[in-house]
C-alpha cells in the first residue's frame, strides 16, 4: 500500500526491481535515475559487494506529477541476487506496490531467472501479494546478446498470462524508461480502483 501523507500532499508507492544477480537491475535504476531532471529525484544509494552490486538495496525516490491535487513519488529499490540474500529481498518486498522483474536474457541464465521468479511469487504470497493481479512487469535485459532467450520463455514456463513484457539493454538505455513507465502506470491504476 502506499503511504500518503495528507499534510504534505503527497503519495509515496514502492516500486521494487527483482531478479537474478547481475540481470541489470542496478543499471535499469542508474539510467533512470542518470534521465530524470535533478529536481524530480532524490539522490541514489548503491551498496556493493565484490559478487553483486547489490548487498541489501539501491534506492532513489522519484516524482511522477499528482493524483487528485497529491504529488506522486515513487520509492524504488533493487534486491540483491544471490540466492543466499532471499532474507533481504523478502524483506525489501515488503510493503511494495509493484515488481519490475528483470531477467538476464543469457540462455544459461534460464533456470536462474525461473527460481528467482519462483522465489518472488512465494514472497508476495506471504504478503498477501496476489501474483496473478499485483502489478508486475517482466523484462528480458541483456537482448543485445548472441541467441538470447525467446521472448515467451519464461511466460510459458511460469504460466504466465497477459503480463507487460518489455526488452532491453539496461546498459544503453533501451526499453528502460518504456518498462519504468508501465510499472508505473500499472501502480497508479491500481490505487485509482
Amino acid at each position: 500500500m502506499p503511504f500518503i501523507n495528507y499534510q504534505e500532499r503527497e503519495i509515496t508507492f514502492k516500486l521494487v526491481y527483482y531478479g537474478p544477480g547481475m540481470s541489470g537491475k542496478t543499471t535499469n535504476l542508474m539510467y533512470i535515475h542518470k534521465m530524470l531532471d535533478t529536481e524530480r529525484k532524490g539522490e541514489m544509494i548503491i551498496l556493493d559487494t565484490e559478487e553483486d552490486r547489490t548487498l541489501f538495496f539501491d534506492f532513489f525516490p522519484m516524482e511522477l506529477g499528482e493524483i487528485a491535487g497529491y504529488n506522486v513519488r515513487f520509492n524504488m529499490y533493487t534486491v540483491p541476487g544471490q540466492v543466499y540474500y532471499e532474507a533481504s529481498r523478502k524483506l525489501i518486498l515488503d510493503g511494495a506496490d509493484g515488481v519490475i522483474f528483470v531477467a538476464d536474457s543469457d540462455p544459461l541464465r534460464f533456470e536462474a531467472n525461473l527460481e528467482l521468479y519462483r522465489m518472488m511469487e512465494q514472497n508476495m504470497l506471504s504478503y498477501e501479494m496476489d501474483p496473478q493481479t499485483f502489478p508486475v512487469v517482466l523484462q528480458y535485459n541483456k537482448r543485445d546478446i548472441e541467441d538470447p532467450i525467446p521472448l515467451g520463455a519464461m511466460e510459458e514456463q511460469l504460466g504466465l498470462n497477459g503480463i507487460p513484457v518489455f526488452e532491453s539493454v539496461a546498459v544503453r538505455g533501451e526499453g528502460v524508461m518504456d518498462t519504468i513507465r508501465k510499472a508505473s502506470q500499472m501502480v497508479i491504476e491500481r490505487f485509482q480502483l
